[in-house]
């Protein structure tokens, strides 16, 4: 095993840990996150938690187990972008600035998974 490969794996299993139970809380409350979806005022808040949670629990496993990597990394840095500015673009609050940069940090990450793949200890690597 190379060097490359362990740090790609290491990198995913990272990235997707945020996104798996934050999927899959949303998801075992629907009707709490749509309150806090209706708060934000982000329309039909009940769809919202459930496609905001299925991108996070689905976009998080296909990270973590390296499936479809590229497409993976493009939607859930997407994902993590429009958070950021959806939920944490509160220049007032320090803490949601923290979020906000966090984000896009988490992003950055994203996009260079996109760009170099899930590396050879991935599913993706197994089917060719």
């Amino acid at each position: 095993m190379s060097n490359n490969a362990l740090v790609t794996l290491i990198s995913r299993i990272l990235l997707s840990i945020l996104f798996i139970p934050a999927g899959f809380g949303k998801l075992s409350n629907i009707g709490g996150t749509a309150g806090f979806f209706a708060g934000l005022g982000l329309p039909v808040p009940t769809v919202t938690a459930v496609v905001v949670g299925l991108i996070e629990l689905l976009g998080g496993l296909a990270i973590l187990i390296g499936f479809k990597t590229r497409y993976a990394a493009i939607l859930l840095g997407i994902f993590a972008i429009a958070s950021a500015l959806v939920a944490h673009l509160v220049p007032w609050d320090q803490a949601n600035q923290i979020n906000f940069f966090k984000n896009l940090a988490i992003a950055g990450g994203f996009f260079v998974l996109a760009q170099y793949g899930a590396g050879a200890l991935s599913v993706d690597a197994k089917r060719g």
